[in-house]
């Protein structure tokens, strides 16, 4: 095995990035604190090629140098949006078929495992804030919530490592 060079990545300019055919998925951030939070959610958002990030509340949002420490320029290829509600998010959401759907632990979630995405529909992941997880308004509109099983004595992920396996998962469906 040797370790590919950048060069041999094929790597898209930011230019291409934004023409290329996108995941009907969109990241939403429920009131998230940490800048590196959100620009690891970037990150992420443009390694699966999503459609986009929408940052409610008090997340952050670009341009921001603590945000770029962790996006490493993801904020400039990634489509995203602001809202001062997360439920103004979910609203414009699902008037555009998305289905919003709450990354949270509540008692009728869906175990990850569980839910298979469907591919023609658009989905809305929504990442709640590091301390006090996603609002119970916002979930009060979701469609479900999902639940990463955990087995140790936390039962909490940051938010950034959740929202890698999520998208992962259902990018996988």
């Amino acid at each position: 095995m040797r370790k590919l060079r950048i060069t041999e990545l094929n790597r898209l300019t930011p230019e291409e990035f934004k023409a290329a055919p996108k995941h009907r998925i969109i990241a939403v951030l429920d009131n998230v604190r940490s800048l590196h939070n959100v620009g690891s959610v970037f990150r992420t958002a443009d390694a699966f090629c999503l459609e986009a990030v929408y940052l409610c509340g008090i997340t952050a949002t670009p341009p921001h140098n603590e945000i770029h420490k962790t996006a490493l320029g993801a904020e400039d290829a990634v489509s995203w949006r602001y809202f001062d509600s997360t439920l103004d998010a979910i609203d414009a959401l699902r008037a555009q078929d998305y289905l919003p759907i709450a990354i949270e632990q509540v008692d009728q979630s869906i175990a990850l495992g569980d839910f298979k995405a469907d591919p023609n529909q658009g989905y809305a992941f929504i990442f709640g804030n590091e301390v006090k997880g996603v609002q119970q308004a916002v979930i009060d509109r979701c469609h479900a919530c999902i639940e990463i099983p955990q087995y140790g004595t936390k039962h909490s992920l940051n938010v950034s490592v959740t929202a890698g396996i999520v998208l992962w998962e259902a990018l996988r469906s």
